[in-house]
């Protein structure tokens, strides 16, 4: 009858054989042989279940990395998860010259990658709506009772508590950021007015609120984060992953004589209001001056700072130039043309001897306005009457003395120093009057093309003012635009115009300019930009926390995934171990009868066990 045999490396005593029989045979094999193949089965799987759950884990954050900035964009308009202790928050509020709004941000846990920012985006409550509150009047309405102030700003910091769980409330940094309003008031005010802040918030609120987190920002900080938080909606402070994506050399600012490095070319930004005109975008390059006098102009107006959490790692620094006109904005200019030719024309009449403008009947005939529209302009009691004649290039060449541009070079309004752009390799954004010009009337926002925004302006001013209000009636124009738009379109759309090409210098031909009301379907306010630049070394806390459980617990990830692996494997080593321990006593055992019974029968013979062994 054959036999099968199966022995390995294994004592003697562990070989056993399968006869054809069947499973008879098996059920009499002994114990400790199925003991053993068990656990050598049950080590096999937990090998195996291991492996398989390291590479899916670590496979999968893989992924997760790579569709990391996908997921955020999703993400971004969903409610902010509450429940979730790995969520930071921080609160911005900006305290402006109208009203003050607050702002809550959130972000997960840093990445690990200290080379990377924070996700910083918008908090969300549960009906997905931004945790945003704004509150009237102006806090510089408080220069005279500075008392008062923080119970003015507690409306907005309870509906901050409100919205930021209540474990979260001492690490969650509170910034108050105050503007134009408080700009213009004496330094004592200014003093007056956040000592009381200081004072009395730590009493009522447990945020993280220190001296530095309450100031009056300059208006090249408001621009540096108006920057900074447009960029990093756009992605540009990430690393270069695509071939295609626009890249630019950059000269780090200190480290001059280090060799260009290249990452993201970033935006530059064009913000016109109804005050005030503002530029900022990168000086990738180190740049020259005309003159001593020129280079401390500069001084005020380049910004270089460090983005990055290690202020050792240099690869987010960034000099970023900044510039800000005041009287440039689109309702101050036209206050400023309508003072111009008032003045102008009382003189000429006074010298001519006429009577433009003083009647109804002899207006004065304004080529900034539609046509045949009647205006009126009033000053010290006086009236001038208007009527437009709806020629553009005329108003073009009517307002370009106020510019007041030099034939200094790198100068642009007002002769102020600008930097050289690189023209072919840069974009920017216009927002405000940039994009109320090309959408609310013309219907061209977005990208914007020199030549057509002429011929559609031209077309605009030289059409009948009773045309454009019909057009109005039948709501041919945007939601949001008036009737105040419709009248001043005109003006406003040549003096973009000569702001931008004459101003700014920039090419009739440029292709660059994108104007926009939001970016990624979100208004960018400059507070994502300050708590982005304010929050900067948050990482470099996380990292290095990160850093040191890692260092304590390497031996648990390179062993096994999971703790409650590593104790099943523990587990199977003692129970093998005991059961080995026992199998041998039991052998021991069982050898020791019959030793004693062969004692036995060689006395009985009459011969010595010594003896009748070495005769064998």
């Amino acid at each position: 009858m054959g036999r099968i045999g199966i022995s390995c490396l294994f004592p003697a005593s562990w070989h056993f054989s399968i006869s054809p029989v069947g499973c008879p045979r098996i059920l009499n094999t002994n114990l400790r042989q199925i003991i053993v193949i068990s656990v050598l089965a049950a080590a096999v799987s937990l090998l195996y279940f291991s492996v398989v759950i390291i590479r899916n884990k670590y496979g999968r954050l893989s992924r997760d990395k790579k569709f990391h900035r996908y997921l955020a964009r999703v993400t971004d308009i969903e409610a902010t998860d509450t429940n979730n202790p790995n969520v930071n928050y921080g609160i911005v509020v900006d305290c402006g010259s109208s009203g003050s709004r607050i702002f809550v941000y959130c972000w997960p846990r840093h990445n690990g990658n200290p080379h990377d920012l924070l996700d910083i985006r918008q908090m969300r409550d549960k009906n997905r709506k931004p945790v945003v509150m704004k509150i009237k009047p102006g806090i510089s309405e408080f220069a005279t009772s500075p008392e008062k102030v923080s119970d003015y700003i507690s409306p907005l910091l309870n509906f901050a508590a409100e919205h930021v769980p209540r474990a979260k409330h001492k690490e969650t940094p509170l910034y108050i950021l105050c503007t134009a309003g408080m700009r213009i008031l004496p330094e004592s005010q200014q003093k007056a007015i956040l000592e009381d802040l200081l004072t009395d918030i730590p009493v009522h609120f447990d945020f993280l609120f220190s001296d530095s987190h309450a100031e009056v920002i300059s208006g090249k900080q408001e621009g540096v984060y108006a920057w900074i938080g447009i960029n990093f909606v756009l992605g540009r402070f990430e690393h270069i992953e695509d071939d295609e994506e626009a890249v630019v050399e950059v000269n780090i600012p200190g480290s001059e004589s280090r060799e260009a490095i290249l990452r993201k070319r970033t935006a530059g930004i064009l913000d016109m209001g109804g005050v005030s005109t503002q530029i900022a975008y990168e000086v990738p390059k180190t740049v020259s001056f005309a003159s001593s006098q020129q280079e401390e102009v500069a001084k005020n107006l380049l910004a270089e700072f460090n983005l990055g959490c290690d202020v050792h790692q240099t690869e987010h620094v960034y000099r970023v130039y900044v510039a800000t006109f005041l009287g440039f904005g689109g309702n101050a200019a036209r206050q400023r043309y309508e003072d111009r030719i008032f003045a102008s024309t009382v003189q000429k009449n006074r010298l001519l001897g006429k009577q433009t403008g003083l009647a109804p009947d002899t207006p004065y005939l304004d080529p900034c306005l539609p046509l045949d529209i009647k205006d009126e302009i009033q000053q010290n009691g006086q009236t001038m009457y208007l009527r437009g004649t709806g020629d553009f290039d005329l108003c073009r060449e009517t307002i370009q003395p106020f510019m007041n541009k030099t034939n200094e070079t790198q100068t642009s309004l007002n002769g102020v120093y600008q930097p050289p752009i690189h023209f072919q390799n840069s974009e920017f954004y216009g927002f405000s009057e940039f994009y109320y010009c090309t959408e609310d009337v013309l219907r061209m926002g977005g990208d914007y093309n020199a030549a057509t925004f002429t011929k559609a302006a031209k077309d605009y001013c030289a059409t009948k003012w009773s045309i454009l209000r019909e057009r109005f009636d039948r709501g041919l124009y945007a939601s949001h635009a008036d009737l105040h738009r419709l009248k001043y379109q005109c003006f406003k759309s040549a003096w973009m115009f000569e702001v931008f090409h004459r101003g700014f210098s920039f090419p009739v031909n440029y292709k660059n300019l994108k104007t926009a009301l939001q970016v990624y379907d979100k208004e960018v306010q400059w507070t994502l930009g300050a708590i982005l630049y304010r929050t900067r070394f948050l990482p470099l806390r996380d990292i290095q926390q990160e850093t040191f459980r890692a260092s304590h617990a390497h031996w648990r990830g390179f062993s096994f995934v999971y703790n409650h692996y590593l104790f099943s494997g523990c587990f199977l080593v003692v129970v093998l171990s005991i059961l080995l321990y026992l199998l041998r006593l039991r052998r021991i055992h069982r050898r020791t009868p019959r030793s004693a019974s062969t004692a036995a029968l060689w006395l009985e013979e009459g011969l010595p066990s010594q003896k009748i062994a070495g005769a064998l």
